[in-house]
């Protein structure tokens, strides 16, 4: 289900006064709204964070609801707000945003993705997608690899084989789709996508 909606709950931490019975009283939050909250909302925690996902804005808003009453019965003090996934920007946003309902507006979204892919690969040094391209010959594959080079990828060569780094899935297949046209039959060439990130779109629902 790619139109997930989530209620984003931030508890204060110790170093804003977060104490340690303020923290008991917090764990078993987590309980209590899925007991209210029955199957159709799945609860989980990050640290200070309390996540809850639902299937449409109704369930989204009425567990946000429900969740502003136990913070407050419990005296505690949290930022809570509803957010929806956007699967063309891969990014949860902020419920009053709406989708993009233009291809200019999914351009726009889309481009947001890879900006915040790029900085995410500058940041850490790694491409969560490359192509990867097996060439029958070494001065084929350096051939290659001077060609993506010289067109702004980021290419590393080792023997006969070739690797470009890409920002999204998108890039990457568009790369492999040219290079399966322009490349001899025998080259191997395939995407490979980096796991070591937590996945970001949402999670699968069960209805009420």
């Amino acid at each position: 289900m790619e139109d997930g909606f989530r209620v984003e709950v931030e508890l204060d931490d110790e170093e804003h006064g977060y104490s340690i019975r303020e923290r008991l009283r917090a764990l078993d939050l987590d309980d209590r709204a899925r007991e209210r909250l029955g199957r159709g909302v799945m609860v989980t925690r990050d640290g200070t964070r309390l996540f809850l996902y639902a299937g449409s804005a109704a369930r989204a808003q009425e567990a946000e609801r429900i969740v502003r009453d136990l913070v407050e019965s419990d005296e505690l003090t949290a930022d809570v707000r509803v957010t929806r996934w956007h699967p063309v920007e891969e990014a949860w946003k902020e419920l009053s945003v709406p989708l993009p309902a233009t291809a200019a507006e999914e351009d726009a979204e889309y481009a947001a993705r890879e900006a915040a892919e790029s900085a995410e690969t500058e940041r850490e040094g790694v491409y969560d997608w490359s192509v990867v391209v097996h060439l029958p010959g070494r001065g084929a594959a350096a051939a290659l690899a001077d060609v993506l080079a010289g067109e702004g990828f980021d290419v590393t060569r080792r023997w006969r084989y070739v690797v470009a780094g890409v920002p999204t899935e998108e890039r990457a297949e568009e790369l492999v789709e040219r290079l399966r046209a322009e490349l001899p039959e025998e080259a191997d060439i395939r995407v490979e996508v980096d796991l070591s990130d937590v996945t970001r779109s949402p999670l699968q629902f069960l209805p009420f």
